[in-house]
């Protein structure tokens, strides 16, 4: 495949009831873009006057000449992969195809030379069909975005999260050390990722059956299963403040479209034995983890209620709610 001279760029920016913050994400991305980039916005049906917010941005700041930002009003909450679907769709403000989409999270705020290094990436990498960049926190911290894929070995190896079992199963630790070079790696995060519409045209985009999370996993397996190659490239990156759309961080218990995701990957990519197989190995290794923290009176690291909610979902139950829990969605984080 030969590099594209002055290659087409769409980037696609998801705004759930984040209108400030998802301008403040538009102005870093405008400011990276090289020349004849586009930016769409997709609201995914705020319902917060989010739309209007927007309107008027784009429109006071002039960002709507010439098609260099565009507004898409979604009216359904389809979650993240649908939003993002909607912005693949769009194409470019001539309805010519761009030859690559930069998927950008409305809390991510790109680094100057971010973008063009990706495109670059991919335009001497032929057989890469996307790339992710680093992000880290506000704090200056790593957020850990470049990941293998999940396994039967690497359910277990996560839940159980003891020194023994993570170096007997290191090949298959699903989170491992962010590597310090560019790598080819299983998947990336979709905070910060390059993809190539080549690659989207083969394999098709987001699955919109994950309301959010394990979607982006479930893109890169199709890809990586069509030989195609997902990049890490930790010298360039995004500031990504994280959990502002989807309220994670004041969940008190994991929300039902998280286990129901992380179901159909399993089920998707392999088979239903062997996402049987994959939840009994998260309860083992979850069962060693609460062993463990209660002989040595450490609290255990999972949300309340974690595995029994795991169990039920598995069975096919309902899940207790002793504790509300909300869906929200979506332009999500993955730290």
């Amino acid at each position: 495949m030969m590099a594209v001279s002055n290659p087409k760029v769409l980037v696609v920016l998801l705004n759930y009831r984040t209108a400030e913050m998802t301008l403040r994400a538009a102005e870093a991305a405008l400011a990276d873009m090289p020349a004849g980039a586009e930016l769409v916005i997709v609201d995914n049906a705020s319902g917060d006057g989010s739309a209007g917010v927007l309107t008027n941005a784009i429109t006071e700041r002039g960002w709507d000449v010439q098609g260099r930002v565009r507004l898409i009003l979604s009216e359904v909450n389809g979650g993240f992969g649908a939003g993002n679907n909607l912005g693949f769709k769009a194409g470019m403000s001539d309805d010519s195809r761009p030859d690559y989409f930069y998927v950008l999270n409305s809390d991510a705020f790109p680094d100057q030379g971010c973008l063009p290094h990706l495109i670059q990436h991919l335009e001497t990498t032929p057989k890469a069909g996307m790339a992710g960049s680093h992000v880290r926190g506000e704090d200056d911290q790593p957020h850990t975005t470049a990941f293998r894929f999940p396994s039967i070995a690497g359910e277990f190896e996560g839940a159980a999260r003891t020194g023994p079992i993570t170096r007997l199963l290191k090949p298959y630790v699903v989170a491992p050390d962010l590597p310090q070079t560019a790598t080819q790696v299983d998947w990336v995060a979709g905070a910060s990722v390059l993809m190539r519409a080549s690659m989207l045209d083969e394999i098709g985009i987001f699955d919109e059956t994950f309301f959010l999370y394990f979607e982006e996993t479930d893109l890169c397996k199709r890809a990586a299963v069509a030989g195609w190659e997902c990049w890490y490239l930790p010298q360039v990156g995004v500031v990504h403040i994280g959990s502002v759309s989807t309220g994670m961080k004041e969940w008190q218990r994991i929300p039902d479209y998280w286990f129901a995701s992380r179901r159909h990957y399993f089920v998707k990519n392999h088979s239903r034995a062997y996402a049987a197989a994959a939840l009994l190995a998260k309860l083992a290794g979850g069962a060693i983890h609460h062993l463990r923290s209660k002989i040595s009176g450490a609290t255990p690291q999972d949300p309340p209620g974690f595995n029994r909610d795991l169990l039920r979902f598995g069975l096919g139950l309902p899940l207790r709610r002793d504790i509300p829990v909300t869906r929200r969605s979506v332009s999500k984080e993955n730290s």
